[in-house]
């Protein structure tokens, strides 16, 4: 859904399933520049950096243009060839065939020089800035569900490394955010920790089936989905640790909907191991969820 902005110092966010618009905070985009440009995607990136090229040659082929012969053995003639030489200036190539001829010549050169050394500087840094920063390749199911588990009800999320390397003292964070009505009347948007089964994996690289007991302790008991959905709840999954390769410290985040959640389903086993004793994983089956048989939620449970 494309959401129409005509307020000003307005913006528009995408949080998991939600849609948020922003208002009276002004956003400068020179400030905003950095983050911006390491948001965006790769082919995003050399676009905008190619068609800043572009303009940048274009501009200082008008600038010498301007001038009356300010460049020597100019070929072609008019504005392609001062494009080119502008690209040979910018670029500090400087064949040598096409040269400045004038004191203004001089002058235009001088300052495309400056701007072509400051362009290159910046366009390095922001290229080594974006290969350096860590990147997560952690997966989440696409929904979450709730299945007995040891004769007790469990909301359960499958994760996994899509890198496939080691992540290190992994741990996991998840959160029920939900609108509820304080004693005075004010509705609030507030967050509950759900406890996990296990929060802490040494090892994080193949698959994890993260767990929450839905017991007297937990935020969820006594609630029904039906309720869950009118307070517009939502589940906030985070896992971080250390990836081994890089020594760096790796993120991944998923946010669900109440309204995602499968009731009575359980994920489809993806691991098998043959008669070698060899362990297969099939990660087709990843998303795959199916019922679970006689496993109808009773009152008690609350969802």
């Amino acid at each position: 859904m494309t959401i129409k902005i005509k307020h000003e110092h307005s913006r528009a966010h995408r949080f998991g399933d939600r849609d948020v618009v922003t208002y009276g905070l002004a956003h400068p985009w020179g400030a905003n520049a950095y983050h911006f440009f390491l948001k965006m995607r790769w082919w995003q990136f050399f676009a905008v950096a190619g068609l800043t090229f572009l303009a940048l040659n274009a501009l200082f082929a008008c600038l010498y243009l301007l001038g009356s012969a300010p460049i020597a053995n100019q070929n072609p003639g008019g504005f392609w060839g001062a494009f080119f030489f502008s690209v040979e200036t910018l670029a500090t190539v400087g064949y040598g065939d096409m040269h400045p001829d004038t004191p203004y010549g001089h002058a235009i050169a001088t300052l495309e020089i400056f701007v072509g050394m400051v362009n290159v500087a910046l366009a390095t840094g922001m290229i080594f800035a974006r290969f350096s920063r860590p990147r997560a390749l952690i997966q989440f199911a696409d929904q979450p569900v709730v299945h007995p588990v040891n004769g007790r009800q469990t909301l359960t999320i499958r994760a996994a490394n899509g890198r496939q390397n080691v992540i290190l003292e992994a741990s996991a964070k998840l959160r029920l955010i939900r609108s509820e009505l304080t004693q005075e009347g004010h509705m609030i948007r507030r967050i509950h920790d759900l406890q996990l089964v296990r929060e802490q994996q040494p090892m994080f690289m193949f698959g994890w089936t993260l767990m929450h007991v839905i017991d007297e302790t937990s935020p969820l008991w006594g609630s029904s989905a039906e309720q869950l959905i009118q307070q517009d709840a939502g589940l906030i999954l985070t896992l971080s640790g250390i990836d081994e390769t890089t020594s760096q410290s790796m993120q991944g985040r998923k946010t669900y909907a109440l309204s995602k959640v499968q009731w009575n389903k359980r994920y489809r086993d993806f691991m098998r191991v043959d008669g070698e004793g060899v362990t297969h994983l099939d990660f087709n089956h990843f998303h795959s969820v199916e019922s679970v048989p006689n496993a109808a939620v009773s009152s008690n449970d609350g969802v």
